[in-house]
């Protein structure tokens, strides 16, 4: 709706006009009010008999005998200029708005009264009076159509109530129509700042704009001041309110603009517009956006350079770190124990904890004039640094200076952070004493101290410790939240007890903590592994119904699990609901299925499967080239397999180990003994080491051949690999050589000793 309009229509005049009851003069002392400006001192007590008398006479004369009552009128015009301020408070001190707007209509009447300002203080009255009997919108409205009809011209005060009065009833149209039909002299600042806010509440963006624009301007006759700013910038980042939202630049040459007039944001709202440039990774800007406010002399404070720094170090960006300390140094902006704060903190992420430890260095012996006493924390960001880094006793060791030097008492995170370094370090009996000492000395553990104990006891193979500390916990009033249950269910799952991490899961709903999708997942990828699917199905659902939308591993997990107990129209469902949720299979599901049908030896589908996975622009991995290799071999299509492995050069993936025993394997079963060797030599030009799988594959292609040369050739191969023969090497071997009468081989071979014939037998293996 246009800000322009004209005013609606209203109901007649006389029904504001109508005759007052004398008796409600009564409350006249009840509906006292200051006025909105104050006598000279010397006047007060003669406005107040004058306002006293007047009162009395309104009281004793019927409103339409005002006009006639010579006393009325002595006493209110003792010349052509009545003083506003007696009119005005006579006025406010009515019983009603009505009883008023009777009274100004009777001023206004009067050959006498010269001053329209006299009009405009009495009107305000009446507006007053309007707003605190009912606070009615369209009173008011009525009020300001009268004050039109008889031309009585608002001042400054009224109109300001009519703007934020119609604006608070979202009336916004006519706010408006005052603003624009005020006159020009009196849209002053003050006015201005009203009218912006009640726009931007309303979402008015543009409209707000246009008005700040002509105040912004350089030689603006109405220029912003701090109460400008406080409504524009607090109404433009107003929560949930309507209307378009300025991008970050918009508001920077905003905030510029001001600045031109010497209005500047206080500290708040610039922390505030730095930190959304950071945010926005604008941290270039937000800098020279500093700068050029310093250049209009800005008090800029060192909180504002703290927000930048924080940035930075999240973003681990030290080199620029310095370069704005160095221009803070420049610029005399000192730090504060916030700044080398964020400095030790950064360091310490990026684990430079010497370089933290020479900040702290610093700030305490007052290096170029700064000497600052480092607090909580501060020492916590030190020994949660050296912690991390697996220097747990220097973090102990500056616990101890902390108490000792400074005078700080450690509290929850200091402990929570030795015990973290110790359970890291695998001192869990370490780490438990300090969770004793905490509680001795009076600090209370929280969650994370007893989520640390539990994972860290967890992560060393005690996971009925751990059980057993979770269960003291809850003994002791202590909650454990979804992360400490989902630890001890991932652990009895890693240990194949899914029965004890399904029964956590059930305590911890009946104990009101909600389970989130890491839970769930955690147990179905569990009860998968363990085979039992309809149980993982069953908490697939829950999963659904709790509101959580599964993802490609999660769907991945349930899909590798059917295939592994052969319930292939189970895997089928999967996939379909994949394609009805809008998902697309990834790489991991079709290595799955083709895993799975290469493990079948159905060669044909598997292809098939590779295939459509191409046509998705999926790049097969070298797990999806081993599962087609494993089914070629399988159904005895050598050359197909042989084939494929050409393939992986292409597609610039190099064959690993297993890659190789696959194909030499398959070539030695099918006494393709030669080729077998030609591949274990393409191994070790292409810096591939065979393993004993490799090695007994060739042995048994050698064993059916009966090629002892060969065989003692690879024997002294192993030697220089260093490759150990397992039961299934000595298996053959001893069958083999002990019926050829070669059993001194074996020995020799046993004992680490070379035994082919020639030194050279191993720079070309042949059979």
């Amino acid at each position: 709706m246009s800000l322009i309009q004209s005013a609606p229509k209203y109901p007649k005049l006389l029904r504001l006009l109508k005759p007052q009851n004398p008796s409600s003069f009564l409350l006249l002392r009840h509906l006292c009010a200051e006025p909105s400006s104050q006598p000279p001192k010397q006047d007060a007590e003669a406005i107040k008999t004058t306002v006293t008398q007047a009162l009395e006479l309104l009281q004793q004369t019927p409103h339409h005998d005002w006009a006639s009552s010579r006393p009325l009128h002595t006493l209110l015009f003792p010349s052509s200029n009545p003083s506003p301020t007696v009119l005005f408070q006579i006025t406010r001190r009515l019983p009603s708005h009505s009883a008023a707007l009777n009274f100004v209509d009777y001023l206004r009447s009067n050959s006498a009264l010269q001053d329209v300002q006299v009009l405009s203080s009495a009107f305000l009255a009446v507006l007053n009076l309007a707003k605190r009997e009912s606070n009615s919108p369209e009173t008011l409205s009525e009020l300001y159509r009268v004050s039109k009809e008889w031309k009585i011209r608002l001042n400054v005060d009224a109109a300001v109530l009519l703007i934020r009065s119609f604006g608070m009833a979202e009336m916004v149209d006519e706010s408006a129509l005052v603003f624009n039909e005020l006159d020009p002299s009196l849209k002053n600042t003050y006015v201005r700042n009203v009218f912006i806010g009640v726009l931007l509440k309303d979402g008015r963006v543009d409209d707000a704009l246009k008005v700040l624009d002509e105040m912004l301007q350089p030689e603006s006759e109405v220029p912003p001041n701090d109460g400008t700013r406080d409504a524009f910038f607090c109404g433009l980042w107003m929560k949930n309110r309507n209307g378009r939202w300025l991008s970050i630049e918009e508001i920077v040459q905003l905030v510029v603009r001001f600045g031109e007039h010497s209005v500047f944001l206080n500290s708040i709202m610039l922390n505030k517009l730095i930190a959304q440039l950071c945010r926005g990774q604008q941290i270039d800007q937000a800098w020279d956006s500093l700068r050029e406010l310093m250049k209009l002399g800005a008090p800029v404070e060192v909180s504002c350079f703290n927000v930048i720094l924080s940035e930075l170090g999240r973003k681990r960006d030290i080199n620029r770190m310095n370069s704005l300390l160095r221009e803070m140094k420049d610029r005399d902006i000192r730090p504060n124990i916030i700044t080398f704060g964020i400095l030790i903190n950064s360091l310490c992420k990026l684990r430079k904890v010497d370089a933290a430890l020479e900040v702290f260095k610093k700030m305490r012996e007052g290096n170029d004039g700064i000497s600052i006493e480092p607090d909580v924390i501060t020492y916590n960001a030190l020994i949660d640094g050296l912690c991390k880094v697996g220097r747990q006793e220097e973090g102990l060791a500056m616990m101890k200076q902390m108490r000792s030097v400074n005078g700080c008492a450690p509290n929850t995170v200091t402990y929570n952070c030795l015990i973290d370094g110790f359970c890291k370090g695998g001192e869990i009996d370490m780490a438990r004493e300090f969770f004793d000492q905490m509680k001795n000395e009076g600090v209370m553990p929280n969650v994370i101290t007893i989520n640390t104990l539990i994972d860290g006891m967890c992560r060393h193979g005690m996971i009925n410790g751990a059980f057993m500390f979770f269960n003291e916990m809850q003994g002791t009033g202590l909650r454990a939240n979804v992360v400490t249950y989902t630890t001890l269910i991932t652990a009895f799952c890693n240990v194949n007890n899914i029965d004890k991490a399904v029964e956590l899961f059930d305590q911890m709903l009946k104990s009101g903590c909600s389970a989130d999708a890491i839970v769930y997942y955690t147990l179905i990828s569990g009860l998968t592994q363990a085979g039992r699917m309809n149980d993982a199905s069953n908490f697939f659902s829950k999963l659904k119904e709790a509101g959580f939308r599964p993802d490609i591993a999660c769907y991945n997990t349930l899909i590798g699990g059917f295939c592994r107990t052969n319930k292939m129209d189970k895997a089928y469902e999967i996939l379909k609901e994949i394609e009805d949720v809008g998902m697309k299979p990834d790489a991991v599901t079709y290595n799955t299925l083709i895993t799975y049908f290469s493990r079948l030896g159905n060669f044909s589908v598997a292809l098939s499967v590779m295939k459509k996975m191409r046509q998705q622009g999926l790049v097969p991995t070298i797990a999806t080239y081993g599962a087609l290799m494993h089914a070629c071999c399988l159904a005895g299509e050598i050359d197909e397999a042989l084939k494929i492995f050409r393939n992986i050069s292409k597609s610039k993936l190099f064959p690993n180990t297993i890659i190789y025993n696959i194909l030499i394997e398959a070539l030695c079963k099918n006494n393709k003994v030669e080729v077998a060797f030609s591949l274990m030599n393409d191994m070790k030009v292409k810096g591939v080491k065979p393993n004993t799988t490799t090695y007994n594959a060739m042995f048994k292609g050698l064993k059916e051949k009966n090629s002892l040369e060969g065989a003692f050739k690879l024997m002294d191969g192993m030697i220089i690999d260093a490759c150990n023969p397992d039961y299934i090497t000595m298996e053959i071997l001893t069958e083999w050589l002990s019926a050829v009468g070669e059993i001194d081989k074996l020995k020799a071979f046993l004992k680490g000793f070379e035994v082919s014939p020639s030194d050279d037998a191993l720079e070309t293996l042949q059979v």
